[in-house]
């Protein structure tokens, strides 16, 4: 029988390890596609022009995932018409309801936006360029329902008026671990969760348990307990809270404190590139992203 060298121990391991490493790839990669959209909004006859940015910016994006990988809609998607120096023009008003089969990681430029008064009706036009993914089945779905004034599921609400109390019940199948932003009209974006006394930027949950974000009555030991109350001095504020989870542990995004007992926060765009990158490096992270609005 012919003699086998043995491979020194040190290199074998360096070669285990780079051969594991070269196997997990295929596992975890997933292909990033470019994409692209444009898209017209016309304003309602209340909205601000932060507000119809807003909105031209979120359907410029759907668009550009619909155009790569496709969309399904729900039965309770509606247009509505208006007519604008003698031309219909047809727009989506609930495009929430519309499911995409992509999502959004991170912008590859800024949004260009450019605005024209038409018959005294705002128009906004948003492009976007970014990069995106398609929807797999990796992700991790969980439970996240806002609920106002109240601290179980059946005070699920999504409008709010001044001074009343903002709650987030959530649930996961496994454990993990759990961030949660609020984005105003501005746009500028608050760090809800983890708490603001947490110095780990980390928050863990466990599977299977309700947890009910943001009431300091519901735990024994409240001294790190967020309480949310919610103001507005218009007829209409609106909001966007990004939920987070990942089976895995991710570290929240740098971020400011800029007044006492007031939410740590960071601009759109920082927070924006945090999100694609986070996102990037966890395949398995799910969001969810649920709008409310505060009127006085």
């Amino acid at each position: 029988m012919g003699k086998v060298n043995n491979m020194p121990t040190k290199a074998m391991k360096c070669f285990v390890l780079i051969l594991f490493s070269i196997m997990s790839l295929p596992l975890y990669a997933q292909k990033m596609h470019n994409v692209s959209g444009e898209f017209t909004y016309y304003a309602e006859d209340n909205e601000t022009i932060d507000q119809a940015k807003l909105k031209a910016l979120e359907r410029a994006k759907l668009k550009a995932l619909a155009k790569v990988f496709g969309t399904v809609l729900s039965q309770d998607t509606y247009s509505t018409d208006k007519v604008i120096e003698g031309k219909e023009h047809s727009t989506f008003t609930q495009l929430t309801s519309s499911e995409v089969k992509g999502e959004w990681i991170e912008d590859i430029k800024d949004p260009e936006f450019t605005i024209n008064y038409m018959q005294n009706t705002l128009v906004v036009t948003c492009k976007v360029n970014g990069t995106a993914r398609e929807i797999s089945n990796e992700s991790t779905v969980f439970e996240a329902i806002v609920l106002r004034n109240g601290t179980n599921k059946r005070y699920e609400d999504i409008h709010f008026k001044d001074k009343d109390d903002l709650y987030l019940y959530f649930r996961s199948p496994v454990d993990g671990y759990v961030a949660v932003y609020l984005v105003d009209e501005t746009p500028t974006a608050y760090c809800l969760l983890p708490y603001l006394n947490n110095t780990t930027g980390i928050h863990k949950v466990n599977s299977g348990k309700e947890y009910v974000f943001f009431d300091a009555n519901g735990l024994k030991t409240n001294t790190d307990i967020d309480e949310l109350s919610l103001s507005s001095d218009k007829d209409l504020d609106n909001y966007k809270m990004y939920v987070l989870f990942s089976p895995n542990p991710f570290t929240k995004a740098v971020d400011t404190m800029t007044t006492e007992n007031q939410p740590r926060q960071l601009s759109y765009d920082d927070f924006s590139k945090w999100l694609g990158k986070v996102r990037r490096r966890e395949p398995k992270m799910g969001m969810k992203v649920i709008k409310f609005d505060v009127s006085k």
